[in-house]
């Protein structure tokens, strides 16, 4: 069941800048009602005076889980009911993995991973009581492989991506959808008050200086509102993709990484298929 345009309750994590922010905007121009939700809710008073009555800025800190539970239930109570979640919320923690703290690496996972796995854990008893809905779970290139400095970010969004996998199998049986958004690169406050860095090791310096110049030479950044027209697209879809790529250079690293690995596999295919062979169970009588 497709809800049409209009008529559409949203609910987002992370709505207060940035993409977030974008989608937000999408959302309300297109007529839809929604939930924002930020830890800081007050660069969203302006909107919600605009836009009287249909929308609803909660805060919250999604690694908080007892938290997001109470937001679901209060945005349900509010709008009666979801229909397109989007699990944005995220921080961007740079630093080579010998460099971070236990403390920083945990903080990686809580807001990328967990924050999103508590959301859609709240969200998902309502959608199937509905028969229908959309979770968008907003990833990013950087789950599509591991890069120097931006090791622990990957890690939290394969961990995304994997679950997200499993989600959408489970939740097909009770008409809810699932789509992993990988976005490019965007203008947005993740590389300013959502970004963090380790305290660097002078041994990687030369590393560091090769990527920083590799960055300067191949940044590509666009405008948010270009990644919020994409979703909208996406949500009408009666039939969404599992995955989306937002952007040209990311649609292109996909398939230049999937070569690679395609090659590699075939490279080793002998010892691949060599390290197989069934035998019976140990204990079993001959």
């Amino acid at each position: 069941m497709t809800t049409a345009s209009g008529n559409r309750v949203w609910f987002i994590t992370g709505a207060s800048k940035g993409l977030g922010r974008a989608f937000t905007l999408a959302a309300l121009e297109a007529g839809d009602r929604v939930v924002a939700l930020a830890r800081d809710t007050a660069p969203l008073d302006e909107l919600v005076a605009a836009h009287e009555g249909r929308l609803l800025a909660l805060p919250l800190d999604v690694t908080d889980r007892d938290a997001v539970f109470a937001a679901v239930a209060r945005a349900v109570e509010h709008f009666g009911r979801l229909d397109i979640v989007v699990n944005n919320a995220g921080i961007l923690h740079l630093g080579m993995l010998e460099e971070f703290t236990e403390a920083q690496a945990r903080a990686q996972m809580e807001t990328n991973f967990f924050g999103a796995l508590w959301v859609s854990q709240a969200v998902m008893p309502h959608l199937r009581a509905r028969g229908s809905g959309h979770i968008l779970q907003i990833s990013s290139i950087g789950a599509l492989g591991g890069f120097p400095s931006n090791g622990m970010y990957s890690a939290s969004k394969f961990a995304l991506e994997g679950m997200s996998e499993a989600l959408a199998m489970e939740a097909a049986a009770f008409g809810v959808k699932v789509t992993i958004v990988q976005p490019g690169g965007y203008w947005t406050d993740l590389y300013t008050t959502g970004l963090t860095a380790t305290e660097p090791l002078e041994a990687y310096d030369p590393l560091r200086a090769e990527l920083q110049k590799q960055w300067a030479e191949g940044s590509v950044d666009s405008d948010p509102r270009l990644a919020a027209e994409a979703v909208m697209h996406l949500v009408a879809s009666d039939d969404p993709p599992l995955r989306l790529l937002l952007g040209s250079m990311v649609y292109d690293l996909a398939f230049d990484i999937s070569r690679r690995r395609m090659d590699t596999w075939a490279a080793w295919e002998e010892v691949s298929r060599a390290a197989e062979h069934a035998i019976p169970a140990p204990g079993d009588p001959a």
